[in-house]
């Protein structure tokens, strides 16, 4: 998994352009008075990029755009002493629902913008009942990923035991189960270890279950009960979804390419390598998990067979769930700044993601995934698995599953005791029943002393 950039806290490194005036370009957001641009920036790795964008921005619109880059880890403290200054940032940044629990007070409804209305996927933004306060501007998925080449040889078999003729046919757990026990039975016919690589469990390498996996039965546990993440962490939980988690994680682990009573000893890299040499036909991960696929050494999967399903557990109405898709990176307008300037940056970064210029500099020099409808098929990043996210995130009927659930898992411990759990679980040592009991009760602990 890629390192996902955290909101923490200390100083300003670079400021790479000036502040200036102008309303600007293009959209609904366009207003007639004059505004500034302040964006402050919280990946150091991209400032010679934003360095670069801004000086186009002037060139198309004449309008000066204001970048100040926070230093590695400081994000946090330095938007604290840049916002009471009395010319703040008027772009600034929030990880998801417990960023806006924190700066609540200094963002604006973005609702009505043209950034929130050509999001491809809305229910990823940052929102309440009243407002949306934060759009995801670059974005990462994860599912099953599958070689599409070990399918088709499944599929083609004379004695198959199901009814269905392609993998995109599978859109429920029960459907899944069918396909991969039988695959399971014909695998020396498909010349394969196993269906799934490793499943992962060394402590350190497990985030794949405790965080990945266990946002889908949190998901759908936060939407009936209602919950409103943005008010952090819940201080309980049911984990009502607990049975049907197990039962995917019982796939995983009894149709592998490694006895479960070995689990512990697994690595992600491990895994990734079994795909990438034809060992399994299905390994969960997300689309950072292409490089190293494509990079592995004795790699036989093929680029256009390389694809996702979502995590079916066994949830109602789970035919409409696409595959997990996310991110800790939000654009925030500061409330507390006057309308031109909300207005201004605004138009600023609708540029950015719908101009010719500026999406060229989101694919080739930010290399993000962008989640806007602005981007037509076949641009962003090209290697299949960012392409399967934007195919996901397009798909008529299907609603992605969000990051916002581990988002506010109670602590790293937490998580780390629940991986623990797991192996035990997979080595014989503990039941499931006993494993939902303790995520229950060790939730409810932590939760109250991060409170």
């Amino acid at each position: 998994m890629r390192n996902m950039t955290k909101l923490a806290g200390v100083a300003i490194t670079a400021a790479l352009a000036l502040t200036a005036a102008g309303c600007g370009a293009g959209g609904s957001n366009s207003g007639d008075g004059a505004g500034s641009v302040y964006f402050l920036n919280f990946k150091p790795e991209v400032a010679d990029v934003y360095s670069r964008i801004v000086e186009a921005y002037k060139a198309e619109t004449g309008v000066e755009v204001r970048v100040v880059t926070a230093a590695s880890g400081t994000y946090e403290q330095t938007l604290t002493s840049e916002v009471a200054k009395s010319n703040p940032p008027t772009i600034f940044q929030i990880n998801g629902p417990v960023g806006y629990a924190n700066w609540r007070d200094y963002t604006a409804d973005l609702s009505g913008s043209d950034l929130y209305n050509h999001l491809t996927d809305k229910s990823l933004a940052v929102s309440t009942d009243d407002g949306v306060w934060g759009v995801p501007y670059v974005v990462e998925g994860y599912g099953i990923i599958y070689n599409d080449a070990i399918m088709k040889a499944y599929f083609a078999l004379a004695d198959k035991k199901v009814s269905i003729s392609s993998t995109e046919q599978i859109t429920s757990f029960d459907l899944l189960r069918q396909v991969v026990e039988d695959m399971t039975a014909h695998k020396a016919d498909l010349g394969i270890q196993g269906v799934f690589s490793s499943t992962s469990l060394q402590p350190g390498e497990d985030w794949r279950w405790q965080t990945h996996l266990a946002d889908v039965p949190f998901y759908y546990e936060f939407e009936d009960d209602d919950v409103d993440l943005t008010q952090g962490t819940p201080a309980e939980v049911r984990f009502s979804y607990g049975d049907q988690m197990g039962q995917l994680f019982d796939l995983y682990i009894n149709n592998s390419t490694t006895d479960k009573g070995q689990l512990g000893s697994k690595t992600v890299d491990e895994s990734m390598s079994e795909f990438a040499t034809g060992q399994s036909a299905m390994v969960q991960n997300g689309n950072w998990g292409w490089a190293g696929v494509s990079g592995s050494a004795g790699n036989v999967v093929k680029a256009e067979d390389v694809h996702f399903l979502p995590l079916y557990i066994g949830a109602p109405g789970e035919s409409a769930q696409g595959i997990n898709i996310g991110t800790e990176n939000y654009f925030a307008i500061n409330s507390q700044v006057s309308e031109a300037d909300q207005k201004a940056s605004l138009d600023f970064l609708y540029w950015l993601f719908s101009s010719e210029t500026g999406k060229a500099f989101v694919t080739n020099d930010l290399g993000f995934i962008a989640p806007f409808d602005t981007f037509a098929a076949g641009e962003g990043p090209s290697d299949p698995l960012a392409q399967e996210v934007i195919k996901w995130m397009g798909e008529d009927g299907v609603n992605s599953v969000p990051w916002s659930p581990f988002q506010v898992f109670p602590s790293q411990d937490w998580k780390n005791g629940f991986g623990a759990d797991l192996l035990s679980y997979a080595q014989g040592k503990m039941d499931w029943d006993a494993l939902e009991a303790d995520v229950i009760a060790t939730w409810k602990t932590q939760a109250a002393a991060a409170g």
